[in-house]
C-alpha cells in the first residue's frame, strides 16, 4: 500500500484584482497522478510555474483539490478537514524552501519543534516534550543545549535542520520537502542532503521531494516526476531519466545544468524553438509545442498523457537520434 497517492487530481486559481471579474484563471496543475512507497523518494522537478510547489500543498491538504482523489496511507482525505485532518496531520510533514521565514521569532527553538506534540502527544508533560525535542535535535545534528534559543541566534543550514526536526517529531512517514536546499550554500547543501538519506535510512521514511535543480536530484530520488505546465511529462527511475530521457523538455532541464566542461555533457544540446506565445505553452494539444523543435501538426491535438512507457510525447527523442 503506498504511503501516499494522489489521482487525477486538479488545481485552478482564478486572478484576483481586475482578473477577477472577466473570471481569468490559472490552471495550476491539471488530472496529476503519482504514488509514494515507504522509504524512496520521489523527486518531482521543472520550471518555476509548472506546479511543483501546488503538487506539494495538495498533497499535504494545505490546499483543497478542484477534483480527484488524495490518500495517505490508504485513507482517503480529499474532502477531510477541521479537527478529522488534524488528527491524521502527523502521517505527512512538511519542511519549507525558506529556513528564515518558516519560523516565529518569538518562540524559542524547543517551543516552535515541540508544537505539534500539543495537538498529536497531549498525553506528555513538558519536561517529557523537551526530552523528545533534544533527541530528536541530536538525530538532526544539532546540540541540545542551544534549544532555548531563538531562530535568529542560528545560520541558515542549523534553522534548517531545526526545520526537519520540527517535522520528524510527530514520527511521520511522509515527509514533503518543497525546495528546501535551494536557500543555502552549496557546502551546506550537500550536508543538509547527506542527513536527509542517513534520517530515511534510519526509520524508512518517504520523501516527497519538490526542486528545480537537477544536480541536487541526482544525489538523493529514486524516481523522478517531470512536470511542464501542471502536468508530468514524463517519469520513471531516476537513473533511466538521467540517461535516457525521451520528452524534449526532460533534455532542456538536463541541458540547462551547470557543467565543468561542454565535453561532459552526456546529451547533444537540442535547440529550442522561439516561443510564440509568450507564455511558453499552447492553447490547446501538448502544452510544450511553442518550444519543441520536434512539434508537429498532430501535437496539437494530443491529450498530453503518460504512455506506458512512463513519457507523453508523440514524437520522443528516442525518434531523433
Amino acid at each position: 500500500m503506498s504511503v501516499l497517492a494522489v489521482t487525477n487530481v486538479s488545481k485552478t486559481f482564478t486572478a484576483g484584482g481586475m482578473f477577477r471579474a472577466i473570471g481569468k484563471e490559472k490552471r495550476a496543475v491539471d488530472q496529476l497522478s503519482f504514488c509514494l512507497e515507504a522509504g524512496e523518494t520521489l523527486a518531482i522537478v521543472g520550471e518555476s510555474g509548472s506546479g511543483k510547489s501546488t503538487t506539494a500543498r495538495l498533497a499535504m491538504r494545505l490546499l483543497k483539490a478542484d477534483n480527484g482523489r488524495i490518500e495517505w496511507n490508504g485513507v482517503d482525505v480529499t474532502s477531510l478537514g477541521g479537527r478529522a485532518l488534524r488528527q491524521r496531520r502527523n502521517h505527512i510533514q512538511m519542511v519549507f524552501q525558506d529556513p528564515f521565514a518558516s519560523w516565529n521569532p518569538r518562540m524559542k527553538i524547543w517551543e516552535t519543534v515541540a508544537e505539534g506534540l500539543r495537538v498529536h502527544r497531549s498525553d506528555l508533560s513538558k519536561q517529557q516534550r523537551r526530552d523528545l525535542v533534544a533527541e530528536t535535535l541530536h538525530l538532526c545534528g544539532l546540540d541540545a543545549s542551544g534549544m532555548d534559543r531563538y531562530p535568529n541566534q542560528f545560520s541558515g543550514g542549523q534553522r534548517q535542520r531545526i526545520g526537519i526536526a520540527r517535522a520528524l517529531i510527530v514520527e511521520p512517514a511522509v515527509l514533503v520537502l518543497d525546495e528546501p536546499v535551494s536557500a543555502l550554500d552549496v557546502s551546506v547543501q550537500a550536508q543538509i542532503l547527506n542527513l536527509l538519506k542517513d534520517i530515511q535510512q534510519a526509520k524508512g521514511l518517504a520523501y516527497l521531494f519538490i526542486s528545480h535543480d537537477l544536480s541536487v536530484v541526482s544525489h538523493i530520488a529514486d524516481r523522478i516526476a517531470v512536470m511542464f505546465d501542471g502536468r508530468i511529462v514524463e517519469q520513471g527511475r531516476a537513473a533511466e531519466v538521467f540517461e535516457h530521457p525521451h520528452h524534449p523538455y526532460t533534455r532542456a532541464l538536463l541541458d540547462a545544468r551547470p557543467i565543468a566542461h561542454p565535453s561532459q555533457r552526456q546529451h547533444g544540446e537540442i535547440d529550442s524553438r522561439e516561443d510564440k506565445t509568450g507564455e511558453g505553452m499552447a492553447a490547446s494539444g501538448c502544452a510544450y509545442q511553442p518550444r519543441c523543435p520536434y512539434a508537429a501538426s498532430d501535437c496539437a491535438v494530443f491529450d498530453g498523457r503518460l504512455n506506458s512507457h512512463g513519457f507523453a510525447c508523440l514524437h520522443p527523442l528516442t525518434e531523433h537520434k
